[in-house]
């Protein structure tokens, strides 16, 4: 009978590779929606056993998670997911600002109609889910307007690296979600395709400026509503820092 064939070495890493990629993907996921918290420590054993791989592809995963700004690995300690700092978290938000400056006054100036109309359209559907108090629907459809914003712009390092920074900030999560802000953002989301549409550089670009500027002041407001009193004794760790990466 003859010997099965054993794959190239080439071959073999490359479904390694794509193993690992899925399995990041998924814990990914699982961190940026909330199933993994802020600080937990991951196990390579657990999770490899919840999605039914080896502890190879978990470990690979690990890396590139690090790598994402996702998670950090503490020597003899092992692998958390990170709690980003306030105060690293509203320089984020200025470094995304000034990204997304330079965004909106080049699409005002290259979008056709057909692309300024998908816009609209995902403006629209935030603008429905915040009627309707879906701070689900929101969120998704506010990760694919930003995104799509970016795809548009055609930078790929400049969307690389934004969409680290989002990652970093959606580790704060969405527990500032409420109706009001959801109505706000979406005024402002269309506040951003309007200026676009009336091909206004200027206008663009200052409106995606000051949407995410206005995001970093509620962010800092809502994280100190949430810092205990002076002279109460410190019990806990506050909640997860809670703020929409809009």
């Amino acid at each position: 009978m003859p010997k099965p064939i054993s794959p190239h070495p080439g071959i073999a890493q490359l479904q390694g590779n794509s193993l690992a990629s899925l399995v990041q993907a998924e814990i990914e996921r699982m961190i940026l929606d909330g199933e993994l918290a802020s600080g937990a420590k991951l196990t390579e054993a657990a999770l490899a056993d919840q999605l039914g791989v080896s502890r190879g592809p978990v470990r690979e995963a690990f890396r590139m998670l690090e790598e994402a700004g996702l998670v950090r690995t503490e020597k003899n300690r092992g692998v958390f997911v990170r709690d980003v700092p306030i105060e690293e978290a509203l320089e984020i938000f200025e470094v995304r600002a000034v990204m997304d400056l330079y965004v909106g006054r080049k699409l005002a100036e290259t979008l056709g109609t057909a692309q300024i109309r998908e816009l609209r359209q995902l403006a629209d559907a935030m603008d429905q889910a915040a009627k309707s108090g879906d701070a689900a629907d929101f969120h998704r459809f506010n990760l694919l307007f930003h995104d799509r914003l970016l795809e548009l712009a055609g930078n790929a390092k400049l969307t690389a690296t934004y969409r680290k920074l989002i990652n970093e900030l959606s580790l704060f999560r969405r527990q500032n979600l409420t109706t009001e802000s959801m109505t706000v953002f979406a005024r402002e989301h269309r506040q951003i395709v309007k200026a676009i549409a009336a091909r206004d550089a200027d206008a663009a670009g200052q409106a995606m400026f000051q949407h995410v500027m206005n995001s970093r002041e509620r962010t800092q407001r809502n994280y100190e509503k949430r810092q205990p009193a002076p002279g109460t004794p410190k019990t806990a760790k506050p909640a997860d820092n809670a703020a929409l990466a809009s």
